[in-house]
């Protein structure tokens, strides 16, 4: 499947004309998703849009599902992220911490004008983490009469994750055995089978990050070049394009249900 966006949706900020924007944002219970990505590194054999691109589809696939009586939109992505410790490797667009911080709180200031009464910010790269978790405390205080939330698409995965892969923890690391699955799914003809190239990852502290859906307590700072040697972390040679497409569709319902949920909080 190649995912499509911007504008593709019934649901897409970017197809609507600004009266169709305020109508949904008037409605009660109004949602507005914002998915946040990054252009970093990701080894050979996958794009440095991957984070942009997977959080983009997760987000849509999520909003489709729901149905019709619910107002919501999702804007575009923001593409760029927090990723200083992939600059070695090159391809990397990367903003500086508080420039981000002023890029989500100006989006949500700007696009929460429209009336919505819940903002979601939906994360796609692990380094952006705290940074989602500010702009929900610093736009939620600016804005007392939203609920803003804020979520990183791939925990929702810890629920059924061990049904579906074949690696050990450390195997869905940085591109890979989650990530490329998922990119074999939606954005087949991104992905160079033939370049997969990535050693496990080596965290000397116990209480350190051991996998994309094991994140310990201990906050580390290392360039990604200490990691790796092209840049990947995992077992993406493990990947399939079956185990993406049932990693998206979980994703999905996940999402759908959480969207509802908030749906439900703000009618």
């Amino acid at each position: 499947m190649v995912h499509e966006s911007l504008g593709s949706g019934t649901a897409e900020w970017a197809g609507k004309t600004y009266s169709e924007i305020a109508d949904v944002g008037e409605r009660d219970g109004s949602i507005l998703v914002v998915p946040v990505g990054s252009v970093e590194q990701h080894g050979h054999h996958l794009p440095v849009a991957t984070d942009t691109i997977l959080v983009d589809a997760v987000a849509d696939l999520g909003v489709d599902r729901l149905d019709d009586d619910v107002p919501i939109l999702r804007t575009p992505p923001v593409w760029s992220g927090f990723s200083p410790h992939h600059m070695a490797f090159g391809g990397t667009v990367t903003l500086e911490f508080d420039v981000m911080m002023d890029v989500l709180e100006n989006v949500a200031e700007s696009a929460l004008d429209n009336g919505f009464d819940a903002l979601v910010l939906i994360n796609g790269h692990g380094g952006n983490g705290p940074l989602i978790s500010g702009a929900v405390s610093t736009i939620g205080q600016d804005h007392p009469d939203v609920e803003v939330l804020g979520l990183t698409y791939f925990e929702l995965a810890a629920e059924f994750i061990d049904d579906i892969r074949d690696s050990d923890v450390g195997g869905m690391s940085h591109g890979g055995e989650f990530e490329t699955s998922l990119m074999m799914a939606l954005r087949p003809d991104l992905v160079d089978e033939d370049a997969i190239d990535a050693p496990p990852l080596e965290e000397p502290y116990d209480h350190g990050t051991k996998d994309l859906l094991e994140v310990g307590p201990l906050a580390v700072y290392r360039g990604f070049e200490e990691y790796s040697h092209t840049g990947a972390i995992g077992e993406p040679e493990l990947a399939t394009a079956e185990k993406g497409e049932r990693i998206y569709d979980l994703l999905g319902e996940e999402l759908e249900e959480l969207l509802e949920d908030v749906h439900e909080q703000n009618r």
